[in-house]
């Protein structure tokens, strides 16, 4: 029978971080990056103008999201919606958090959907925090329609969200394995 020495039992654990420099680093960077894009914008972009990228495709808009995603509650008044939005969304990016660190690390494709879903979270929870809204500004459209205008966090929870869903389905040959 073998001995087990603390170095031993230590071992796996403080490995641990550094198997997880993907939930730290990427959430990281969006969030570095999507504030930043959100900065420029409250500073050259004056609230509710546009500048055009794209004629007839794609603007720069300035505008302020008060509400949930894609801007669900935003023109709807109610008490203390400047805390209970947000506290809403901080209960979900702790869950998301959660259930991140309970994947196991050969679950790859599934971390990396989570950690591009807990980066543009935890941006837009630091806009409502800080500022009270979150700054939206890429708007498509196409002749009189427009997609809701987003961020560079709407545009990484959606891309976290997809690859989560063709986790779950089983799409590609890179999907992770149960657990």
């Amino acid at each position: 029978m073998a001995e087990i020495t603390a170095s031993d039992t230590l071992q796996p654990a403080a490995s641990e971080p550094r198997r997880r420099r993907l939930e730290i680093w990427l959430p990281l960077a969006i969030v570095i990056f999507d504030q930043i894009t959100k900065a420029l914008i409250r500073q050259m972009v004056p609230l509710h103008e546009s500048v055009t990228v794209i004629p007839g495709f794609l603007d720069i808009t300035h505008v302020r999201n008060t509400g949930a995603a894609f801007g669900i509650l935003n023109s709807v008044d109610f008490p203390f919606k400047v805390v209970v939005i947000p506290v809403i969304a901080a209960a979900a990016l702790i869950a998301v958090g959660d259930a991140s660190a309970s994947l196991a690390h050969h679950q790859l494709i599934a971390r990396l959907g989570l950690a591009l879903i807990i980066g543009g979270a935890a941006g837009n929870l630091l806009d409502r925090m800080v500022v009270g809204s979150v700054v939206d500004f890429v708007d498509v459209y196409w002749r009189d329609w427009h997609f809701w205008a987003f961020n560079v966090a709407d545009s990484a929870i959606t891309i976290g969200v997809v690859i989560m869903i063709l986790d779950m389905i089983g799409r590609g040959s890179h999907v992770s394995p149960p657990a």
